[in-house]
């Protein structure tokens, strides 16, 4: 007896997005954000809308996703009228479409329209500003995910490392792997989740957008108050009734109380002290020590490997000795002995109070992660007919360019490149294509006069209480001071 035909499920092709996925009935596309139901292709993630929650009486909470979700954590903000974002509004591909979602609403007595679209980038990434002393890696050096290289390290700024981390050379210039765990890195990053890097010639370093980052398995604590040399011109003053030198240990500026400017004013005498490292002005010293997870920044464990034999002709017994961090986390207190060798001695109370101090006055270390994109001509022309009239409207501040809701900086010179703080955007606001590519949101607010001058898509105009839907996620302002409609963002508002 022959076997019935099998039946193939009918499926329906996805175009979302150039990958063009063939998708099953009741099953999802590469992307988990589109899906077949009864032959309709559906968008999963809800369209997102930002509001003040006192204006229903009670608090916002995010979409449910199969009752997993969370209570939104923002800030209740009293809003006068909610925002569209484009998180959930989808995609403009094939790019002849306008935009998912352009809406029109009144404010202050002004008809706006804000224009939203999830874009596919492939020219982005993520800076990432790590609030830490300890060493990462040099300049340079590939920074990797799985054993991928997904970007660099940057430079050292002021008590932070900067990464960059992605880029259309890692996303598609390299190996079809490397592509991919790139993509998994930055979605994450910007979905702020933890994602584990290693760093080349470095450390191993998990970083999370808000939280501490864990070096080698160590949560940091707190980003240093200054270099050493400021932490002597801060403290000097507390310092010098109890003690008669002060080195503050530290890889960038090792500072030295008696040498220092501050130590001179105060009549600190010499104490015929001797550094190794390289002499800058006086009491400031270079390269005391290799780079490292160590005092300072540095590799020392013991911060008495970074002196030199003290001068006899000026040093005296009994010279009392504070050596301390730039973060006050590690600090020893010596006393020189008949041979003018320094020996540990418990640390005076006064002492302490002031090391105490100078952690009091570090900031917590956190990790911030800005993404990073370029809006491309095929984005914009879900905008307008005429891509250019677009970005030149951005620049002439009559277009003002929003991130999930979120103040967005816009690069000076061409095109539309924009930098957005993923901590001020709406959980989950990122997505992925398979290209590999990040699917973020970005929006475009502007009078409906200006839109129409542009050659915007007019006729696709809907008013937004068309959108508010029961199936709109509501969600409340992250950032009070991010209003994508406020006049002030206009070159057209008048003088205040």
């Amino acid at each position: 007896m022959d076997k019935p035909a099998r039946v193939k499920p009918e499926k329906i092709r996805c175009d979302a997005c150039p990958v063009l996925c063939y998708i099953a009935d009741g099953k999802t596309g590469a992307c988990d954000r589109y899906a077949n139901s009864g032959g309709e292709l559906i968008r999963l993630d809800p369209l997102t809308i930002i509001e003040g929650a006192r204006e229903k009486g009670v608090q916002s909470v995010p979409f449910l996703n199969g009752g997993d979700g969370q209570d939104w954590d923002g800030d209740l903000v009293q809003a006068n009228r909610p925002f569209i974002t484009a998180v959930g509004a989808g995609t403009t591909y094939p790019d002849y479409k306008p935009a998912p979602f352009i809406v029109s609403q009144t404010v202050d007595d002004a008809d706006m329209v804000t224009v939203v679209t999830e874009g596919i980038f492939s020219y982005c990434g993520v800076k990432v500003k790590i609030d830490t002393d300890r060493f990462l890696g040099h300049e340079r050096e590939i920074v990797r995910c799985q054993g991928e290289p997904v970007g660099h390290v940057m430079t050292s700024e002021y008590g932070s490392k900067m990464l960059s981390l992605g880029g259309v050379e890692h996303l598609t210039g390299g190996t079809k792997k490397e592509g991919r765990v790139t993509c998994d890195a930055l979605l994450k990053l910007c979905n702020c989740e933890a994602v584990e890097l290693t760093i080349d010639n470095g450390v191993t370093i998990v970083v999370q957008a808000g939280k501490p980052p864990i070096v080698n398995g160590v949560p940091e604590k707190l980003m240093r108050v200054g270099c050493g040399s400021a932490a002597i011109g801060m403290f000097a003053s507390q310092w010098v009734d109890h003690v008669d030198e002060v080195v503050v240990v530290d890889d960038h500026i090792t500072g030295v109380l008696s040498e220092h400017q501050a130590g001179k004013m105060l009549d600190v005498p010499p104490t015929g002290i001797k550094i190794n490292g390289r002499r800058s002005t006086p009491g400031r010293y270079f390269q005391v020590a290799e780079p490292g997870t160590g005092w300072g920044g540095t590799d020392v464990d013991d911060p008495l490997t970074i002196l030199k034999p003290w001068n006899a002709d000026v040093a005296w017994q009994g010279l009392r000795l504070l050596m301390v961090s730039t973060t006050g986390e590690q600090y020893a207190y010596f006393e020189l002995d008949a041979d003018l060798q320094p020996q540990p001695q418990p640390l005076p109370d006064a002492l302490q109070v002031s090391v105490e101090r100078i952690a009091e006055n570090c900031e917590p270390s956190v990790c911030s992660v800005l993404f990073m994109g370029g809006a491309g001509g095929s984005l914009r022309a879900g905008v307008t007919e005429n891509p250019v009239k677009l970005t030149n409207s951005v620049k002439d501040s009559l277009t003002h360019v929003s991130c999930g809701g979120a103040n967005a900086y816009v690069w000076p010179g061409g095109g539309i490149t924009v930098m957005a703080d993923v901590l001020e955007m709406p959980s989950n606001s990122f997505g992925y294509v398979p290209t590999p590519a990040l699917v973020a949101p970005i929006e475009f607010t502007m009078r409906l006069s200006d839109y129409a001058a542009l050659g915007g898509h007019v006729e696709a105009v809907r008013p937004i209480d068309e959108v508010l839907t029961p199936n709109v996620r509501r969600v409340d302002q992250i950032d009070p001071d991010a209003n994508p409609t406020a006049r002030h963002n206009y070159r057209w508002c008048p003088e205040q």
